[in-house]
């Protein structure tokens, strides 16, 4: 990554950052701002690159013997049948973030337990059909009917946005039940996609918005704040008391 600073270019590599200061300790902020950098880059390199498979995000892990990153992509058989493609993609980061052998690196791919419910997925099936030239309500009429089949999904919303017909642009909103909007619930269980689309008249903007409630199970540590739990009412105590019998004191 290059930097201007005053006329100048500062090459900026997030893992080696921390290795070249000499002398110097590395702050939190910087820390996170590596992290952080490294991470965005590694997503956009490889939404470019297993878009078309499915690319649903990464993981990283950090440990003593290494990093290993997980890749989640619904079509991960696809993936591994390809290894000279794996191979190809762990080489070039490798190489971009000069990994080597006492920094050990590793790539995991990981199969998505509900493609239906991956709003990544489902961006890049609705752009994968819009190169093809089907009607934009016909394939967005197909996703909502994916997700609700699932019978797991409270809500989706797709927006397609920019010249869809004449030359004027637009976004049109499609949507099915309800979604969170606001706080810290918005950002834990809302799945959300942004993807491209280069047709002839213009570029289309696509955005997949899924809302997938829990039932009151914990999503990664994680509840929603306004679930109420309705336990089962406790047997009575009395029910085998008789009519005019001695009462008894309970201890």
């Amino acid at each position: 990554i290059e930097v201007r600073i005053s006329n100048h270019y500062y090459k900026y590599n997030p893992i080696m950052e921390t290795k070249q200061r000499k002398g110097r300790t590395a702050t939190k902020k910087r820390k996170f701002v590596a992290d952080g950098v490294f991470q965005a880059e590694l997503n956009e390199f490889l939404t470019r690159t297993l878009g078309r498979f499915g690319y649903a995000g990464i993981e990283v892990r950090i440990s003593n013997i290494g990093t290993e990153i997980r890749i989640r992509a619904s079509k991960a058989e696809d993936i591994m049948k390809g290894q000279k493609k794996i191979r190809e993609i762990k080489s070039l980061i490798e190489k971009r973030f000069n990994y080597s052998e006492a920094n050990k690196f590793d790539i995991r791919i990981v199969p998505l337990p509900a493609t239906a419910l991956c709003a990544a997925w489902q961006a890049e099936n609705i752009k994968a059909k819009l190169l093809q030239g089907t009607p934009v309500r016909l394939v967005v009429s197909q996703t909502l009917n994916n997700v609700k089949r699932t019978g797991i999904a409270k809500g989706v919303e797709v927006i397609i946005s920019g010249k869809v017909r004449g030359q004027r642009a637009k976004a049109q909103k499609y949507k099915w039940g309800y979604l969170l909007t606001t706080g810290q619930p918005k950002l834990d269980f809302i799945d959300e996609a942004i993807r491209h689309v280069e047709m002839r008249q213009g570029v289309l903007g696509i955005k997949v918005k899924i809302f997938v409630d829990n039932q009151g199970k914990k999503k990664e540590g994680k509840m929603l704040p306004d679930y109420v739990k309705i336990h089962e009412p406790k047997e009575d105590q009395f029910k085998n008391v008789q009519r005019g019998g001695t009462h008894t004191t309970l201890q």
